[in-house]
């Protein structure tokens, strides 16, 4: 089984900065992609971010909303992804989501895995 843990959300004031980290864990062989999607109250989930493959080749991927202001980073051999979040703003507040497709050990074709979620509040 594949387990993946988001951490680092909280409150932050407009213009302040968040370091987001996706946490892989199992019976993992390796880890293709992993993603960051968000959702604010009300609001459809969309992605964030994308980064795809490992070392200084790896793809990466922004929607329009990011202007700049995030990096989405991983530790290819801890299977872990982050996102570095600078000059949040009240628009930013949403639950942030990890996924990744994960090849599990015995598997021969990779399958999606979710997280729950890490709250991010941006609020004077």
């Amino acid at each position: 089984q594949v387990q993946l843990v988001e951490s680092g959300g909280g409150l932050v004031q407009p213009g302040g900065s968040l370091r987001l980290a996706c946490a892989a864990s199992g019976s993992i062989r390796s880890i293709n992609a992993m993603r960051w999607y968000r959702q604010a109250p009300g609001a459809k989930r969309e992605l964030v971010a994308v980064i795809n493959g490992s070392g200084p080749t790896a793809y990466v991927h922004y929607e329009d909303f990011v202007r700049g202001r995030f990096t989405i980073s991983r530790a290819y051999a801890e299977n872990t992804a982050y996102l570095q979040m600078n000059n949040l703003g009240p628009e930013d507040t949403a639950v942030y989501l990890c996924n990744a497709d994960v090849l599990v050990n015995g598997a021969i074709q990779q399958s999606r895995y979710w997280g729950q979620g890490t709250q991010v509040t941006v609020s004077s």
